[in-house]
Formats: structure tokens, sequence, C-alpha cells
């Protein structure tokens, strides 16, 4: 029912629509053509064969199996992964990359727009629970991974944050192809030792990258973002924040140093006045 499924089978590699006679590993790269980030990090060509699947699933799951030979499901389903073809061709004349989820929504959107409720309500319900077992499957292989004591900065000991480590690699491989955030994750751990130093954690991150650039070019883009990682501790302590991830920098960077930058336009402007005054 869904478009896609993290670490299965995914948004298709295929050419996407308006190229389908063109093979799927060049397509997905030529510039002008729709790509989608799946959920993992790797970037595909846009399929709307993978979109009708999944809007067929969703009135079988209402309707019930007689739907897949009514010719007015067929006509509606084609009907629609057309017309949310067409809303991505006028979003990015020009080609670009969405998200996955954005593909999901604009099913969810179309299904509601034409009428089709209970189908949309299907589709919404079916989401929720794949998200859900997403997340139960990111818990229990958490849950399994060996707890590994790191020595922090202030000299203080506790449990590695292996969800922050997660989410460090995911964000440094997003939207890049051919890379896998799993091997970054799984080697690093390997690597590490207890009371390891929490900026050799990120050390070891960069390097197991590093290491991968032979692999794939596109490893040196991830191990430039890792090494970002490794200057943010220091600057979040600069701010006196608690140190985030990328994700999370975006919106508290603004907020945290707007108070600062007015107390320096206050500082500026006495300077300028005294400087006036004398």
């Amino acid at each position: 029912m869904q478009t896609e499924s993290r670490g299965q089978s995914g948004t298709s590699s295929s050419a996407p629509t308006g190229n389908p006679s063109k093979p799927a590993s060049t397509t997905s790269t030529a510039p002008g053509q729709i790509r989608v980030i799946k959920r993992n990090g790797a970037v595909v060509g846009y399929d709307e064969s993978k979109i009708v699947v999944a809007i067929t699933k969703a009135y079988l799951a209402v309707e019930g199996g007689t739907a897949a030979a009514s010719s007015r499901v067929h006509d509606s389903v084609t009907k629609l992964g057309k017309q949310i073809s067409t809303i991505f061709l006028r979003r990015m004349p020009s080609g670009g990359t969405i998200h996955i989820e954005d593909v999901q929504d604009q099913v969810e959107l179309a299904l509601m727009r034409s009428g089709e409720h209970k189908v949309a309500r299907s589709y919404v319900l079916y989401r929720a629970e794949r998200a859900r077992l997403r997340e139960t499957q990111r818990v229990r292989e958490q849950d399994n991974t060996p707890a590994i004591t790191v020595t922090h900065d202030d000299g203080t000991q506790g449990p590695l944050d292996t969800q922050r480590l997660r989410t460090v690699i995911d964000e440094a491989c997003e939207g890049l192809e051919n890379v896998s955030a799993d091997d970054i994750y799984n080697e690093t751990i390997k690597n590490l030792y207890p009371g390891v130093k929490i900026a050799d954690v990120r050390t070891s991150a960069v390097m197991t990258a590093r290491t991968l650039v032979e692999k794939d070019p596109n490893y040196t883009y991830v191990t430039a973002c890792l090494l970002l990682d490794t200057l943010r501790p220091k600057r979040w302590a600069s701010l006196a924040c608690q140190q985030r991830d990328l994700g999370e920098m975006h919106y508290r960077y603004p907020t945290t140093l707007r108070p600062i930058s007015r107390r320096a336009w206050s500082w500026a402007c006495c300077l300028r006045t005294c400087w006036n005054t004398t």
C-alpha cells in the first residue's frame, strides 16, 4: 500500500515518468530528472508505477480483491498517478530531489481531492502502522547494540548515545547515492571500546567513512559532514548550549544567536556614541 518500505523494496530506481525506455542506472543520475530520497538516505529515480501500485493496494484494502479487476479502479489509479507526477514536474521542471514522505503526502492529497476518503483513510492508517513498525525495529536494534561506556569531555563517564550517533551518520549520508549509513554505523561501533573518549567516537566515524571513499567518491562528502560534527561541541559549548545534531541546529542556531546579536549591537551603539562624544 505504501510507495516505499525502508530497507526493502522502496521506490524503484527505474526510469522516471516521461523517459520509460531509458535504463534506471542512467536516468536516476541524469540531469533534469526527478529523484527520490528514501528513508535510509539512498537516492533513486522517480517511478510513477510505484505510486500506482501503492494506490491500488489502498483500493484493495477498502474494496476487497474484486477491485483488482475493476476498470473504474484501474482508470482512477492511473489518473491519480499521472496527476501526482504532473505536480512534481510542474514544481521541478528542470528536475530535482524530493523525499519519499513528500511523495506519500501527495498520494494522500490526491485521494482526498478525488473524493476517495475511505481509500485515503486506509492509506493514512497503513503509513502510520509502517511508521510504528519502523520505530519498533529501530528500538529493537538499538537495544541489541552492546552498551559502550564513553568518557565525556568533562571527564565523566556514561553510556554511548547510539541514537545520536546514528542520527549524525544518517544526516551525513542523506541525499547521497551509493553510500550506506548502516555500514558506517556498524563499523564505527566495532572500533569502540569501554571508556573510549567521546572525541574518539567522532573520529572513528570520520575515519570509517574516509576508508570507504575508494568504494564510492560520495563518501568524501559523508566524511566532510562527519568532520563538521567534531566541531559542533566546541561551538555549542561557547554558546552555553547542549550539543545538538544537524537537524536541530537549523532552528536552534537562530534562537540562540539572536540575543547574542542584540547584545553585540547594543555594545556597538554604545561604542559609537562614546566615540562621537570624544
